[in-house]
């Protein structure tokens, strides 16, 4: 089956996770993505070993090479490589890709249609541009860890690298938008974030709290910081969320839950009265909740139209049926590992199976194919192996 994004060529040059957490896109919907790793990459990765769980899920849908970029004849069979692709995405310090000649400036020059896609720490210039930048130095930096948590914890990291993902996310979405403006131009365009933009660019409405209304947000626990009730409550047998924070959804739940008198109190009949009181009406409700079990509640507000729902372990959400309807787990065949799942695409475009088409490739493992296809001989390439050029 072609896929949406079958015949372009991507270069990876990606570490850690947020740069592969991009290319997987890519990867995932067709591209023939090259990943280059140097020649001694067969064991340990940042992201774990090669044969883990996490390497496993990032690196799928891919090629490999091994190519030592800092070898002259490493760097000449890259710049092969990068003349006829579409795009390249890095996520090294900033410095490192100009240390190594394969800036964007340095390969515009023979490929000006080339898209080049980069992820940082906290920028490509600034007072911080040469800082090296981690998952938890972003969430702390760009303002998440003071509003996760409960009040008076202390600070609390989000318990995903939101900050990698979400930089991952972006730049594949920067990257398509200057692939679509090279079908005007004709020529690509260097595309970049940070994990620290995109860490303040996803407090949104936290941020423009601030920015707009001058207040300044802090830890609110389980509950939304201004949508009241909408929180974690306690079942006879665990606990749910539940959101009523509208009018019209308060009053509803107040007559489903056997209490229309609370969407009458003049201290709760308002958003403000309601944000002001929220200890009260929190206690409220779990006085009630906590004495049936969850699917009695779920039921219950499902069938009203309030939201609500369970809060799983990562087993129980992989057996929910909903989860399990979607195919957001999906099953691979890997040559030494045998069949895993790993998690698929959460995109769908309808018409195109959501699979994963091969596994994570083993260090390497197309080294022989790409350099022969770059116009290599069989002797060029045994002397370059030979060299530690190759891998």
């Amino acid at each position: 089956m072609t896929l949406p994004l079958s015949g372009l060529i991507v270069l990876d040059l990606t570490l850690a996770r947020a740069g592969p957490t991009c290319v997987r896109h890519l990867a995932d919907w067709g591209a023939d993505v090259i990943r280059i790793e140097p020649p001694a990459s067969a064991g340990e990765d940042i992201g774990g070993k090669r044969d883990g769980f996490d390497f496993q899920n990032l690196h799928r849908n891919k090629r490999t090479m091994n190519l030592d970029l800092k070898s002259p004849e490493g760097h000449a069979a890259f710049l092969k490589l990068a003349a006829t692709a579409d795009v390249l995405v890095e996520n090294m310090r900033s410095s490192v890709k100009h240390r190594l000649k394969i800036s964007y400036d340095d390969l515009k020059a023979i490929n000006p249609r080339l898209v080049y896609g980069s992820i940082s720490g906290f920028g490509q210039t600034g007072p911080y541009g040469k800082r090296a930048g981690v998952d938890q130095i972003a969430q702390g930096l760009g303002g998440l860890m003071s509003i996760t948590g409960e009040p008076g914890r202390g600070p609390m990291r989000v318990g995903i690298p939101i900050a990698d993902l979400t930089a991952g996310n972006l730049l594949a979405f920067a990257i398509m938008t200057a692939l679509f403006e090279r079908h005007t131009t004709g020529v690509g365009r260097w595309v970049h974030t940070s994990l620290l933009e995109v860490q303040v660019f996803m407090l949104d409405f936290q941020a423009s709290r601030y920015l707009v209304s001058g207040e300044v947000a802090g830890q609110a626990g389980n509950d939304h910081p201004t949508g009241i009730p909408t929180g974690v409550f306690p079942a006879s047998d665990g606990f749910i969320n539940i959101a009523a924070s509208s009018g019209r959804l308060w009053t509803r739940f107040a007559e489903t839950i056997g209490h229309p008198e609370w969407a009458t109190d003049p201290k709760w009949s308002t958003m403000k009265g309601r944000s002001d009181d929220r200890a009260a009406i929190n206690a409220a409700i779990a006085a009630e909740t906590k004495h049936k079990p969850s699917l009695h509640w779920i039921e219950l507000f499902e069938d009203a139209g309030i939201p609500c729902g369970p809060i799983n372990t990562i087993d129980k959400v992989f057996a929910d049926p909903q989860v399990r309807h979607l195919g957001i787990a999906t099953k691979v065949t890997h040559k030494d590992l045998g069949e895993l799942s790993l998690v698929a695409s959460p995109i769908n475009h309808e018409g195109v199976a959501k699979t994963i088409r091969t596994a994570t490739p083993s260090a390497g493992e197309h080294t022989d194919e790409i350099m022969t296809s770059l116009g290599y001989s069989a002797e060029q390439i045994a002397d370059y192996r030979g060299k530690g050029v190759i891998g």
